[in-house]
């Protein structure tokens, strides 16, 4: 472990400069790598027009991304049970994640596996995250909100006579599925826009480090703390115009990340304040699809939304830094109340 363990904070604010050089080191050997073979970005051909010259664009990227945060961890942190699930729900999504990436590369479309497919492994991952979270790191069955209030969602339990007995808290398992899912999707529709997902996620993840810091979680924050510094040393490359992009690899584990350590810190509720930037972009979809289908109008000119303020005739740099912005001051919000009422 490099520092000193005396100092816990000093170890998160170095894991977050090990990962961001990690990736910063190895990322173009990885761009090199992806152009060499041939594997670029497929890109929507109803997105906006200026964006089909990132058609062949190396992507991909999450894969370094994961790589750093998992030997900053290794040099960082202590593996407790927390933090390898954390660390395995999240490697379980990006697998997922580079699967859809392969898919997609290999049959050159910008959509990779289907959505049902999609949603099938999201499901499989959340269920177990949440049973082990349960039942060996002992996390309530609970959502809890700000000022203390909290809804049991441990009501309907049923104990499998597995190994002793494992509690199946069936709402709570259905939770964090729609907490796992919806975020490493609205954190995938996020990633439309060089920089985009990249820079609201490394404010979004900082913010999480410091709630798993004062729920005296040293080891995730080192974790959430090495998301973060990996996502700035991908953004040195991801900057516009991008020289990579993350790929359903990043952007899915990005979201997965988010969503585990919400539950394993208990900041279900806070979390969706903290991720509102994200939240917004999946609700704009929504909408726009829910129009649509009913009034055949559309709400947005695009979406997901950032696309409509593309639409609107901004620069893909106006629209990124805004929403950055944006981000961050719904992290910062979602650890106000996370600190002054949690």
């Amino acid at each position: 472990m490099f520092g000193n363990p005396r100092y816990p904070s000093y170890q998160v604010f170095l894991a977050a400069a090990i990962a961001a050089a990690i990736t910063a080191l190895l990322m173009p050997l990885f761009i090199k790598m992806m152009r060499h073979e041939g594997v670029g970005q497929q890109i929507r051909a109803d997105g906006p027009e200026q964006h089909l010259i990132k058609q062949g664009t190396p992507t991909m990227g999450g894969v370094i991304m994961l790589l750093a945060v998992i030997i900053t961890c290794m040099l960082q942190a202590k593996w407790t049970t927390d933090l390898k699930l954390a660390v395995a729900a999240t490697l379980a999504t990006g697998s997922l994640g580079l699967l859809d990436d392969i898919e997609s590369v290999a049959h050159k479309r910008s959509l990779g596996l289907t959505p049902s497919q999609k949603m099938a492994g999201l499901l499989v991952i959340s269920v177990g995250f949440c049973l082990i979270a349960v039942n060996m790191c002992n996390v309530s069955p609970a959502v809890h909100f700000p000022g203390g209030f909290m809804i049991d969602l441990g009501v309907l339990t049923t104990v499998l006579p597995v190994a002793g007995g494992i509690n199946v808290p069936w709402l709570y398992v259905f939770f964090v599925f729609l907490l796992m899912a919806g975020l490493s999707n609205a954190v995938n529709l996020t990633d439309g826009l060089d920089g985009l997902a990249g820079g609201c996620s490394f404010g979004v993840m900082m913010a999480m480090a410091m709630v798993a810091f004062r729920y005296d979680e040293v080891n995730l924050s080192i974790f959430a703390a090495a998301i973060a510094g990996a996502c700035v040393g991908f953004l040195w490359y991801n900057g516009h115009p991008a020289s990579i992009f993350m790929g359903d690899t990043g952007s899915l584990s990005l979201g997965a990340a988010f969503a585990a350590l919400a539950v394993l810190t208990k900041t279900e509720v806070t979390s969706l304040v903290m991720g509102g930037l994200f939240i917004i972009e999946a609700l704009s979809v929504i909408i726009q699809v829910a129009s649509f289908k009913l009034t055949g109008k559309r709400v947005f000119l695009m979406a997901p939304i950032h696309h409509h303020f593309e639409k609107l005739g901004w620069d893909e740099n106006k629209v990124v830094l805004r929403f950055w912005i944006i981000a961050a001051a719904f992290a910062t919000l979602g650890f106000a109340l996370y600190f002054k009422l949690g």
